[in-house]
């Protein structure tokens, strides 16, 4: 008898073969244990014990089963059924109607927006979760119903309570609709006093146009979002027309990578290595009169293979290429380009081109919102941090100062 007891508990212990069915096995005897428990709580005493002369509640075998989705794999339960009680038995473990863990239904949007298509869902996930996990395309469907409520939500809510010193703005374009054109989805994103970057919206728009820059602005305004102190965009003119009518007291700096793209087109191939290294000095001198040295060269330079539109191109708008150097050394990295906004579109293009063209421009705008929250959680804070709130309050002191 000890020799059939040893070969038991061998036969139940776990080997690497078996490993994922025996992990499964376990879940589920610990999910049926936990209904058991409820219904014995309820009733007032243990499955084999008899009931007392008074009555009562009493248990009433199970419901039929149910599948449940964990990250494990999809597991099968069966609900105690409970008589004679004054209320229903709700239970707190499976809830009514659920048919997955909370972190299953997390994961489904997180893989759909980073390129996993909706017909593929099936394949990928029941090997994931198994043959038996209640998902389908239509899983990915109704989830983005969802997104588009929760962006209405979103889009509402109060900004009164945010400090924003730094703010980038800039547009990405998607297949939607029956427009033969790109449609536009503009986005800002906000350094707050805190050192956190945030989303602070995300809205379709015509283009980049004055009108559509315009109407975002002023939403965030309305919502009681106090000026930036500092705005960074590319050179589409529609944004800075629109933040000097909206919030005239910000500064304005230009995306250094734009602007060399452009000066570089102007430059024939075989003199670009050249002058990316002229330009490189420029972009990144420690000092405004270090700049305008390293501009001076470039210029000497241009003069001499007869590129003297480069050099033009570069000197134009100047004043909004170097606002960055009125701002402390430490967030001087941050400021000179549209990078933060940028590494967050080059993830969000992984889900577009999946998508190949979204059906309306607002399902395309609820799945870059969810997308872009989904990359804020892992936005890298600004160096120099304790030096924001010194920003913010010395920045709208003075332009108080200048409008009184």
């Amino acid at each position: 008898m000890s020799q059939a007891n040893n070969e038991k508990g061998l036969r139940s212990s776990p080997v690497w073969e078996g490993l994922q069915e025996w992990i499964q096995e376990q879940v589920q005897r610990l999910f049926q244990e936990a209904l058991e428990q409820e219904a014995a709580e309820m009733v007032g005493r243990l499955k084999s014990q008899r009931r007392g002369p008074s009555g009562g509640a009493y248990r009433n075998g199970h419901g039929r089963p149910r599948r449940l989705t964990t990250t494990v794999g999809t597991v099968e339960l069966r609900r105690p059924r409970v008589r004679g009680a004054r209320t229903r038995l709700e239970s707190r473990v499976l809830p009514w109607f659920v048919r997955r863990l909370p972190v299953v239904d997390q994961m489904i949007p997180e893989l759909y927006l980073h390129g996993l298509s909706e017909g593929d869902f099936d394949l990928a996930l029941r090997g994931l979760l198994g043959e038996k996990a209640p998902l389908s395309a239509t899983s990915v469907a109704r989830l983005k119903e969802r997104w588009q409520g929760e962006f209405e939500g979103w889009r509402q809510r109060s900004l009164d309570e945010l400090q924003v010193v730094y703010m980038w703005v800039d547009g990405v374009y998607v297949k939607a609709g029956l427009e033969k054109d790109k449609a536009a989805i503009l986005v800002a994103i906000g350094v707050l006093v805190d050192g956190r970057k945030v989303v602070l919206a995300v809205q379709p728009g015509h283009r980049e146009s004055t009108a559509s820059w315009g109407e975002l602005l002023r939403d965030l305004k309305a919502r009681g979002l106090a000026s930036p102190c500092l705005v960074i965009g590319d050179g589409h003119l529609g944004i800075w027309a629109a933040l000097r009518e909206v919030y005239p007291q910000a500064d304005e700096q230009r995306c250094w990578n734009h602007r060399l793209v452009n000066v570089l087109d102007k430059i024939p191939l075989k003199h670009q290595a050249a002058a990316k290294q002229l330009l490189t000095e420029i972009m990144y001198a420690p000092s405004p009169e270090a700049c305008a040295s390293a501009k001076m060269r470039f210029r000497r330079w241009c003069a001499e293979h007869d590129l003297v539109p480069a050099a033009d191109l570069l000197d134009r708008d100047w004043d909004r290429m170097i606002a960055y150097y009125r701002y402390p050394a430490e967030h001087w990295k941050h400021l000179r380009t549209t990078n933060p906004i940028e590494s967050a579109f080059a993830t969000l293009r992984l889900r577009t081109d999946a998508a190949k063209r979204f059906k309306k421009v607002a399902n395309a705008t609820a799945a870059i919102w969810k997308l872009l929250l989904i990359a804020e959680k892992s936005f890298r804070p600004v160096d120099g941090k304790a030096r924001l709130l010194d920003v913010w309050t010395r920045h709208h002191q003075t332009r108080e100062r200048h409008a009184a």
